[in-house]
């Protein structure tokens, strides 16, 4: 896929806007950055989020798994989400296992959460010239811990 982004862009005029349409994973946002995108339209982090899978900087998480049960900690340490902020992992696993509706909420609150904030640190690193070495950085403690 990356070459045919890079494909395309390099035939739109540079004064316009790219648009990426159903790009929404991490590792998927750095390409369409690196080749060019400037907008991204997807419902995967609500989707995965809906599932009981959230993002973290160590990568995926099955929130429903039993091992969450009675983890008390947040989704994400150092997150600053409302989800994070205010509920526990054990919390949010009972909500998925209950099906109650708030379950999906309060995952799609810390996924969005995750993704503008991976965009934005993503926009510091292109300002500070250090995009390829936070792309390298992110991806393997993502990537890394995937399982």
């Amino acid at each position: 896929m990356s070459s045919a982004v890079k494909w395309v862009n390099e035939i739109l005029p540079e004064d316009k806007p790219r648009h990426l349409l159903g790009i929404g994973e991490p590792e998927d946002l750095f390409m369409g950055i690196e080749n060019g995108v400037d907008l991204f339209d997807c419902v995967a982090p609500t989707r995965n989020a809906r599932n009981g899978t959230l993002f973290t900087k160590y990568g995926k998480i099955n929130i429903s798994n039993a091992k969450y049960k009675n983890d008390f900690s947040p989704i994400e340490k150092d997150c600053q989400c409302y989800t994070c902020k205010n509920y526990t992992k054990a919390y949010v696993s009972h909500l998925f296992h209950g099906k109650e509706m708030l379950a999906g909420t309060l995952a799609s609150i810390h996924n969005l959460y995750f993704i503008i904030h991976l965009v934005n640190n993503i926009r510091q690193s292109i300002l500070n010239d250090t995009f390829h070495e936070y792309k390298k950085e992110f991806l393997k403690m993502f990537k890394g811990n995937l399982g």
